[in-house]
């Protein structure tokens, strides 16, 4: 028990933080923006504690299962945590353009974010690493697609007609996603997998090899971490609301929060399988995670929207539509030809960094 305790330490201080924050959130919203604004970025760091939690069980059902059915766990608890923070926000009344702008910073912190970190500093370490392309290009394109129809579309739909293209859209990105999770586990899941030469894995002695995973338990922490982050949410998104009003910071840095705080986990997981020369699991996590996030997130907030009579603002604007397509233009080129060096990586890193700036600019 006490072993439990102490490998569980992060999720229990998140948990204690709950516990904290439930009773004084009347306390903390009245003490002023300045006080609001400090106890919601702590509360955040409760929130990635428990996100970490999360991951990890993720990546040790994901190494019970293997791959592709590992990444795509990890992803889908990143994206289930993105989806609570988002869904428990927007019941607090937040910006229109809240969930547009969450999936849009997603796409451009996996795929020029951790791509991009991710492949500059396996290139600088390792050269060239080699990844199946088969998964790029399908990742890719299903990206395009899914960003195409549900976040660019939109600007030419007529105000009155945004509940039949909401419940299109619903329909749209379910078809799209059982044909992928299809592809994903079944009879083309080699398009998500790559062989490494036996000479590249490390066999550990028998002693240090770890303990049998507990699949009940890792399943029960994660879902147990989903619920206190949520727990958690509810009074962050009211404290970091609070602390912003009228300080004249872009609506989309809560965006960019939300996001953070949903890939965080995979940040790191990304980057020890580059740093171990295994760029397809990047590859996996990078553009898997940008896919879950547009294909997943989409339906469910569509739904929330068309439930509650209120259209979310989900047409991206001009600059945000530039750079989603440069991105994808720049994946696809550098994400062709089966490896990744440290100049791809670059050229990412660099488009991260104009996201950031652009933000930072309110555009």
């Amino acid at each position: 028990m006490l072993t439990l305790i102490k490998q569980e330490k992060l999720l229990l201080l998140a948990l204690l933080a709950a516990c904290v924050a439930f009773p004084l959130e009347h306390w903390l919203l009245g003490s002023g923006q300045v006080l609001a604004l400090i106890g919601g970025l702590v509360l955040i760091g409760f929130i990635v504690m428990a996100s970490m939690r999360v991951a990890h069980h993720a990546e040790l059902l994901a190494e019970k299962v293997g791959d592709p059915y590992g990444t795509m766990i990890l992803t889908l608890s990143a994206v289930l945590v993105e989806v609570v923070i988002l869904a428990i926000m927007m019941s607090n009344e937040a910006s229109p353009t809240l969930v547009r702008d969450t999936i849009y910073s997603a796409v451009m912190l996996d795929i020029n974010g951790i791509l991009g970190l991710a492949a500059l500093m396996g290139g600088i370490k390792h050269g060239e690493q080699a990844y199946n392309d088969d998964s790029a290009r399908t990742y890719s394109v299903m990206i395009l697609t899914a960003m195409g129809v549900s976040m660019v579309v939109p600007e030419f739909i007529p105000q009155e007609s945004w509940k039949l293209y909401s419940a299109f859209t619903i329909g749209a990105m379910i078809v799209l996603y059982t044909l992928f999770l299809r592809m994903q586990v079944g009879p083309h899941s080699y398009f998500f997998s790559y062989s490494y030469p036996e000479k590249r894995r490390r066999k550990e002695p028998v002693e240090n090899q770890p303990k049998p995973i507990s699949l009940t338990f890792s399943i029960a922490a994660l879902v147990f971490g989903v619920v206190v982050i949520g727990a958690l949410a509810e009074v962050m998104s009211k404290a970091i609301d609070l602390g912003l009003e009228g300080s004249g910071a872009p609506p989309v840095v809560t965006a960019i929060l939300v996001a953070a705080i949903s890939a965080a986990p995979e940040i790191l997981t990304a980057l020890r399988a580059a740093l171990a020369n295994r760029m397809q699991s990047v590859v996996n996590i990078a553009l898997g995670a940008s896919l879950s996030t547009v294909i997943l997130t989409v339906p469910v907030m569509e739904a929330m929207a068309l439930y509650t009579g209120q259209p979310f603002q989900m047409a991206m604007t001009p600059v945000q539509t530039v750079m989603i397509f440069i991105t994808l233009i720049v994946c696809a080129i550098n994400l062709n030809d089966g490896e990744t060096n440290a100049i791809e990586g670059m050229t990412h890193f660099v488009l991260f960094a104009t996201f950031i700036m652009l933000s930072l600019l309110g555009l």
